[in-house]
């Protein structure tokens, strides 16, 4: 990785990262959770990773209009060529500076309870979680948070 540069995302991101999703989940279908409004209304907060000019990352977020001490990670992807290289990381570092100069004081985003990648990346990134009583070193998930079947674990820093 030569020039890392993040950017805010714009319209025109959005037909790549459309493209190449899938394929960086190894095929699996997540196209449906990267709309392309976040490209268009939230380049603020929607962020683009590109190493000598070719994205290979994004970060689609939000400040909270309920809770102004809020910020929100939707979805987050990184090529699988660029990943553990600090893509990620400096994906939601610059996501922190924007969310703390908007008077955000935490950033919240979810996962499933069976990403373990997620919840460990999330851990090092600063992040917590409720843990679950009945064993206080799991992660507590929230049951049917993302509708019937779609458990996850609830993740906060605070900046």
């Amino acid at each position: 990785m030569t020039t890392l540069v993040i950017r805010p995302g714009t319209a025109d991101d959005y037909p790549d990262l459309i493209g190449r999703v899938d394929e960086w989940w190894g095929g699996q279908v997540m196209s449906p959770m990267l709309p392309r409004m976040f490209f268009e209304h939230f380049g603020l907060t929607c962020l683009v990773a590109e190493d000598d000019g070719a994205r290979i990352g994004f970060l689609c977020g939000l400040l909270s209009t309920s809770d102004p001490s809020l910020a929100y990670v939707h979805f987050v992807g990184v090529d699988p060529d660029a990943r553990g290289k600090g893509v990620g990381r400096r994906l939601y570092e610059t996501f922190f500076v924007v969310a703390k100069a908007s008077g955000r004081t935490k950033v919240c985003c979810v996962t499933a309870p069976t990403n373990a990648t997620s919840i460990a990346f999330h851990r090092r990134l600063g992040f917590t979680y409720d843990t679950a009583p009945t064993d206080p070193g799991q992660p507590l998930a929230v049951i049917d948070h993302d509708g019937p079947g779609q458990d996850r674990v609830v993740l906060f820093r605070v900046l």
